[in-house]
C-alpha cells in the first residue's frame, strides 16, 4: 500500500469568510485550492465541535455537550476537562490506522489532548505548586518532547493563551512547535490549534479594525508554517470551530433563577458560592448557550417560568429541542437554553458584588461554574488595576503567594460572542473550511463530515 498523503489540519479559531480578506497567505490558499462553508454544531464551542470533527458524531454520541457541564456523578461543575476519555466514539487517528496501520497522528493543542492515542502530544498545562503558585507550562508525549520544545522556543506562553495577556505569542509558539515537529518527527498528520482570532473578536466585535489586525498578525505568523508544508508536499486543510458574532448584552441566568427560588448558594467567609447539589434549578453558562440543569422533574415548569420572559434568551430546548439538535446525551441540562444572537450569557449567580467569591476577579477558568470572557480584560473600573498586577506579579517572582485579582464583575465591554447556529442565509459570518487541494471541498461541509474528509485527502478510503 502506498504511504498516505500527509495532512497539515489548522483550526483557526473564529476564521470567517468576512475575516479572510484581512489574511492574504489563507486566501490564496482558498483561492489556489479549495474552500466551502462548513456547518458546525450545537453548541458551537471548542470542545463540542473538535470533537464532532475528529469522530463524525454530534455531541448526542460523543458526548462533549459544550466546554464544560455539570457531573451528576460528582456534584460539581467542571469546565477544560482535558482526559480524552470523556469523548466517546471512533476518532480519526483510530480509523486511520485501521486503513494503514502504524499510521502517525500530532496533536498540537487541540483539546482533550491527554490520553488520546496519539503518537505526539502537546497541550497547555501549568505547574500547580504546593504552596498555591501557578506557573506556565505544557504536556508532551513522548515526555522528552517537552524539554525540547522549551530549549528550542521557550517554555510555554500559558498567560498569553488566556487572560487579559491573551495575544498573538501564544499562537507563535504553538505554530513554532508545530513547525519542529513536522521537522523533526514527520507525523502523517499534525492538528494544530490557533487560537489567536478568539481573543479580540470577543473584546472588541468582529468589525472593530483591531480584529482585523488580528486576523493580518495571525496570517503573517503562520506563513512560514504553510511554506514549510508546501515544501515538504503536505496538503493543508484549514477550518474554523464557528464565528464570532458581535454581542453586547450580557444576560444573567443564574441570576433568573436564583431571584425565583430556584438556585441555592452557600456562604464561607462572607463569600457565596453556587450550591449545585441543593439547588433546584441552576445553568452552565457557556457563551450563547447555557445547560440548564434541574433536579427534579416536578420543576421543569418552574424553571421554564423563571426563564421564559429574560430579555436576550432566545429559545429553551426540551427534550424535543435537544433531539433536533444531536444535544440529546446525559451529560446535557434538562433545558438548554439559547440567547439571542446579540447576546451571551454570564455564569454570575450573586446579587452583590460585595458577596462575589474571590475567584471572580481572577483568571480562574477551573473553579468558576461558567465561562468568563470578562477575564480577557484588565478591570477597566479599577484605576490601580495595573499596579496591582505588578505587585503581584512581583511577589511571584520572588517564590512568595500572590493574588492576581485584575478582572472585572462588569461584563459589558464584551463585544462578540458565539455559541449558537450561525444564520443559514449568513456565510460571511459563518465558519469556513479551506483545502489547498483544488476541486476538494466546494459548497457546504457538514462538520461531521469532516473525518472522512480528512480521511480521503489522505488517501484512506
Amino acid at each position: 500500500m502506498s504511504h498516505p498523503t500527509p495532512l497539515l489540519v489548522l483550526d483557526v479559531v473564529g476564521l470567517t469568510p468576512r475575516l479572510l480578506d484581512h489574511m492574504p497567505r489563507l486566501k490564496a490558499l482558498a483561492r489556489d485550492g479549495s474552500h466551502a462553508s462548513l456547518g458546525t454544531v450545537l453548541p458551537a464551542v471548542t470542545c463540542a465541535a473538535q470533537s464532532t470533527f475528529l469522530t463524525g458524531t454530534l455531541p448526542a454520541e460523543h458526548g462533549i455537550v459544550g466546554n464544560g457541564w455539570y457531573f451528576r456523578e460528582l456534584g460539581d461543575i467542571l469546565l477544560w476537562r482535558q482526559h480524552n476519555g470523556l469523548v466517546a466514539g471512533d476518532k480519526l487517528w483510530d480509523a486511520a490506522r485501521r486503513i494503514h496501520p502504524g499510521y502517525t497522528v500530532a496533536n498540537i493543542c487541540w483539546w482533550y489532548a491527554m490520553g488520546a492515542d496519539t503518537d505526539i502530544t502537546v497541550t497547555p498545562r501549568p505547574i500547580y505548586y504546593a504552596d498555591g503558585r501557578k506557573e506556565p507550562d505544557c504536556y508532551t508525549r513522548p515526555p522528552a518532547l517537552h524539554d525540547e520544545l522549551t530549549d528550542a522556543l521557550g517554555t510555554f506562553p500559558l498567560f498569553h493563551f488566556w487572560g487579559p495577556g491573551a495575544d498573538i505569542v501564544s499562537s507563535q509558539w504553538i505554530t513554532d512547535a508545530t513547525r519542529y515537529i513536522l521537522r523533526t518527527r514527520r507525523p502523517d498528520l499534525a492538528l494544530c490549534y490557533l487560537p489567536h482570532l478568539d481573543y479580540d473578536l470577543q473584546r472588541f466585535g468582529p468589525d472593530d479594525p483591531r480584529s482585523h489586525q488580528a486576523a493580518a498578525d495571525l496570517d503573517r505568523t503562520i506563513t512560514p508554517l504553510l511554506d514549510d508544508a508546501r515544501a515538504e508536499g503536505r496538503t493543508v486543510v484549514a477550518l474554523s470551530e464557528y464565528g464570532i458574532t458581535r454581542a453586547g448584552r450580557p444576560v444573567d441566568i443564574n441570576r433568573a433563577l436564583r431571584r425565583a427560588g430556584l438556585l441555592d448558594v452557600h456562604t464561607q467567609d462572607g463569600m457565596e458560592y453556587l450550591d449545585p447539589m441543593a439547588s433546584r434549578a441552576f445553568a452552565v453558562a457557556d457563551h450563547q448557550i447555557a445547560h440548564v440543569y434541574i433536579r427534579r422533574a416536578e420543576d421543569v415548569d418552574a424553571t421554564r417560568e423563571a426563564l421564559h420572559a429574560l430579555p436576550g434568551l432566545d429559545q429553551l430546548l426540551d427534550d424535543a429541542g435537544k433531539k433536533a439538535h444531536g444535544l440529546d446525551h446525559p451529560r446535557s441540562g434538562e433545558l438548554v437554553a439559547i440567547a439571542e444572537p446579540d447576546a451571551w450569557f454570564t455564569y454570575y449567580y450573586w446579587l452583590d458584588d460585595q458577596r462575589a467569591p474571590d475567584f471572580a476577579q481572577l483568571v480562574d477558568i477551573h473553579r468558576k461554574p461558567g465561562y468568563d470572557p470578562a477575564e480577557l480584560f484588565m478591570d477597566p473600573h479599577d484605576p490601580a488595576v495595573r499596579l496591582k498586577a505588578a505587585t503581584a506579579i512581583a511577589r511571584k517572582k520572588l517564590g512568595m503567594r500572590y493574588r492576581l485579582a485584575v478582572v472585572s464583575l462588569d461584563p459589558s465591554p464584551i463585544r462578540g460572542s458565539h455559541g449558537r447556529l450561525p444564520a443559514s442565509d449568513d456565510i460571511d459570518t459563518g465558519p469556513l473550511i479551506l483545502c489547498s487541494t483544488p476541486r476538494a471541498v466546494s459548497g457546504r461541509v457538514a462538520a461531521t463530515e469532516v473525518k472522512a474528509l480528512l480521511l480521503q485527502l489522505a488517501g484512506l478510503h
